[in-house]
């Protein structure tokens, strides 16, 4: 069965003490360490795309990764704070095997949700939380039937 990762983006710097736009606001340390073990992890599921939220916060997290596999990471508006879910779903569907996608705290659980809904098996609890991954497996019509979701790394 073919498989995804949808990821969302490591610990970022408080909204509320970032002076500029959001848009712009940086992963903390401790995010980076978590991207960078992010990194390390999804390296050895041989990623074939790298595809991100505009999202300063979101790219860093997939930075580490880059880097290590020698893909660019791809900018995907879908992806962003605030996107209906729809768009998302069609993006699952059409990615390709192995795809890691980085986004935010409202897309995922809002995909998540809507997969369970149309019969996806989600298999853990779900986690939110910053720098969690959630492996998507699919059919062979891209549709995602089985879900589970890693912790985020222990830094």
């Amino acid at each position: 069965m073919a498989q995804l990762y949808l990821v969302r983006h490591a610990k970022a710097g408080e909204r509320r003490a970032w002076k500029g736009p959001d848009l712009d606001r940086p992963l903390s340390k401790t995010g980076w360490k978590q991207s960078e073990l992010l990194g390390r992890r999804l390296a050895k599921l041989d990623p074939t795309l790298l595809c991100s939220s505009p999202y300063v916060r979101c790219v860093q997290t997939l930075e580490p990764l880059g880097k290590r596999i020698g893909i660019e990471i791809e900018i995907e508006q879908r992806l962003c704070e605030d996107e209906p879910v729809g768009p998302v779903l069609d993006l699952l569907r059409e990615s390709p095997d192995g795809a890691v996608l980085c986004s935010h705290g409202d897309i995922i659980p809002a995909a998540i949700q809507a997969l369970a809904k149309r019969g996806a098996n989600l298999r853990t609890p779900a986690d939110w939380r910053k720098a969690s991954v959630w492996v998507l497996k699919r059919n062979k019509h891209g549709e995602v039937v089985h879900a589970t979701v890693w912790p985020p790394p222990s830094t």
